[in-house]
């Protein structure tokens, strides 16, 4: 089997799929006891909104994301939030439990899940504890 590239992600879930996937995401985020605090209880459409249009920017399906928000420089905008291995491995179940729900075909997972992994890792600005 070939290795699926964003195209084939963006072809198998389409937009509307990557959007319900990110609201089961952000249904999982607002009750979780480590991750949720960190998301203002006043923006939670609009932390849903930036994720849904990051996703479908770097699926190559939007500019939209850029036409808002500019480069992505997640390193940066992530910067205030403490993020450790929990927090990083609690992003990932959760997004793991959305894609499960909204089931993701596997073929579009064996991008996401890396590509999910190498980003969640690269958001860790605390050092191992």
């Amino acid at each position: 089997m070939l290795t699926p590239t964003e195209t084939d992600v963006i072809k198998a879930c389409g937009e509307r799929g990557i959007r319900a996937m990110v609201a089961a995401f952000y249904r999982r985020v607002r009750s979780d006891d480590l991750i949720g605090p960190m998301y203002p209880d006043s923006d939670w459409e609009g932390a849903e909104e930036r994720l849904a249009d990051f996703l479908l920017f770097r699926l190559g399906a939007s500019e939209a994301y850029l036409e808002k928000r500019g480069h992505p420089r997640l390193r940066m905008r992530h910067a205030p939030y403490k993020i450790g291995i929990a927090e990083r491995d609690r992003w990932l179940k959760l997004m793991s439990e959305a894609m499960d729900e909204t089931e993701v075909p596997p073929f579009a997972r064996a991008f996401l899940d890396p590509f999910f992994a190498q980003v969640a890792d690269f958001m860790r600005n605390t050092p191992d504890e």
